[in-house]
């Protein structure tokens, strides 16, 4: 689906778990990944909007489960809070694992884009949360960020390795929302994910 565009996107909620998530839409792709390595800048690369989503240097700012409404409600981009970050008390990181793991369990998610640092190997949360994609069924996408921080001559491969080292298929989107390298990729992912949940709802409808 080489045309596809985002056209506009909106903040829509943020919710933790006493809160009740946003009626679904036709299609939910969730950014996940450790604190810091960049699903907001992702977010907002994509989007064309650099205040869409919140982005901070401090790790582990985002608590809650942010919400997007892409195209007038298409569909929605979902900003999930990152892992990993040490200075949170022992309290906190529970509820952020009851979220998450209520979140995945929902069946709401169409697909899911796992954003590891593309400089380091994946640490033992990043492999926790790619055995927990796995388990939940999810379809997945995996993208190595901050790409521009390698050359170019190792950007693609540094991006599969790292695919491989989580124990993923050696795939993966060299990103870099500084550079915009792989823009236009991730964008024309979405793209085909949409074309495939579209084709399925019509088949479906077809068949009852």
């Amino acid at each position: 689906m080489s045309d596809f565009t985002i056209k506009n996107a909106s903040f829509v909620m943020s919710y933790a778990n006493k809160e009740r998530p946003p009626e679904q839409t036709t299609m939910e792709i969730a950014m996940v990944g450790r604190s810091n390595v960049g699903k907001s800048s992702l977010i907002n690369c994509i989007c064309n909007n650099s205040k869409l989503a919140r982005t901070s240097s401090t790790p582990g700012k985002t608590r809650q489960i942010n919400f997007f409404s892409v195209n007038k409600g298409d569909f929605y981009l979902v900003d999930l809070p990152g892992y990993g970050f040490a200075k949170a008390p022992k309290s906190e990181k529970a509820a952020w694992g009851e979220l998450m793991e209520s979140y995945l369990a929902s069946g709401r998610l169409t697909h899911i884009f796992l954003l590891l640092d593309i400089r380091h190997e994946p640490t033992a949360e990043d492999k926790q949360m790619f055995e927990w994609i796995v388990y939940f069924g999810i379809p997945f996408t995996v993208i190595a960020t901050k790409a521009d921080k390698l050359p170019r001559s190792k950007q693609k491969q540094e991006a599969n390795k790292v695919a491989k080292q989580v124990g993923a298929p050696p795939f993966a989107i060299a990103f870099s929302s500084e550079s915009k390298l792989g823009k236009e990729e991730v964008i024309a992912r979405i793209g085909s994910i949409l074309s495939d949940v579209k084709e399925r709802n019509e088949s479906a409808d077809a068949n009852e």
